[in-house]
């Protein structure tokens, strides 16, 4: 097959320096804004950090979606304004929803900082049906025993939302949604299934292709509706599958997302006037809102 037959698009990354590691962005892109209900895909590093330093994230709102924290290497610690404290580790979830509004941050952990941090990772939004785009917030983590693996020989896939390959994760969902964290050894293949409506991959690492069509790194490969496929690699390589029920498009500024401009507009309002809760023990310092309109930001 050929790149036309297989793929809808080919979104190359937008890549920035966060002082010490680099984040690559494909969604929203302006050619596509949505694969299934995921609207924001940041591949975070790989990168060691210099000892004594990590990541600090201030606390900062959000509305109207959740977020999907998901690490390959390095730890996070999260806090929100509904009280959670939660360190996550490689092959564990963090699933943030937002609702109608909560705030977080993300800081890594102090013995991680002693020896040197390593971040590594992918952090997803995922847009809420509008029905419940209002619901009230919400936290969960799932662990990394908790999410099933499916071993063939050289590809090991590890479920991390909705049902793929005949097993279905714990991690809630909202939508039809598929993610899936694949790594295969060398000589490695696994099957891509044509069921969700939309579905895209994205190449961490090493090399491989989807039907005999090279994938580049850092890009996230929009399959064409109803194409089964076979991913496969020479030497190895670790890919994200996503995707899921398509829906309408969203609305996206900043850290805020919504169905409605209107409501994305109050969100504004609220965080200058200081209405948002609090992170508590995490209440001291904050991500002011941009004077300059940006479409998102990171994470």
């Amino acid at each position: 097959m050929t790149n036309e037959d297989l793929f809808e698009t080919v979104l190359t990354p937008v890549s920035h320096d966060l002082g010490g590691f680099k984040v690559h962005r494909t969604l929203p892109a302006k050619s596509r804004t949505m694969v299934g209900p995921f609207l924001f895909f940041d591949q975070m590093g790989p990168a060691i950090l210099d000892a004594g330093t990590g990541v600090d994230v201030r606390p900062h709102p959000h509305i109207n979606l959740a977020t999907v924290t998901y690490l390959f290497g390095g730890a996070l610690n999260h806090r929100d304004s509904l009280g959670t404290q939660a360190r996550i580790e490689p092959g564990a979830v963090n699933l943030m929803t937002a609702g109608h509004g909560i705030v977080h941050s993300e800081r890594t952990p102090g013995d991680e900082r002693i020896k040197g941090p390593e971040l590594s990772g992918i952090q997803t939004w995922i847009a809420l049906p509008e029905h419940v785009e209002e619901m009230d917030p919400a936290f969960e983590h799932v662990t990394r025993g908790q999410l099933p693996v499916i071993e063939d020989g050289r590809a090991q896939a590890r479920v991390i939302m909705g049902e793929l390959w005949g097993r279905r994760s714990p991690t809630t969902t909202y939508a039809g949604t598929i993610y899936a964290d694949i790594v295969l050894g060398a000589g490695g293949s696994i099957p891509i299934d044509a069921d969700a409506d939309e579905r895209a991959l994205y190449l961490c690492s090493g090399e491989a292709s989807v039907d005999g069509v090279a994938l580049d790194a850092t890009h996230l490969y929009v399959l064409r509706p109803g194409t089964a496929a076979t991913l496969t690699t020479t030497h190895g390589a670790r890919v994200m599958l996503c995707g899921g029920e398509a829906m309408t498009p969203r609305h996206v500024w900043w850290n805020f997302v919504s169905s409605s401009r209107e409501r994305i507009n109050e969100a504004k309002r609220a965080w200058k006037a200081g209405e948002f809760p609090v992170v508590p023990g995490d209440d001291r310092e904050w991500i002011p809102i941009p004077e300059v309109p940006k479409t998102v930001s990171y994470p």
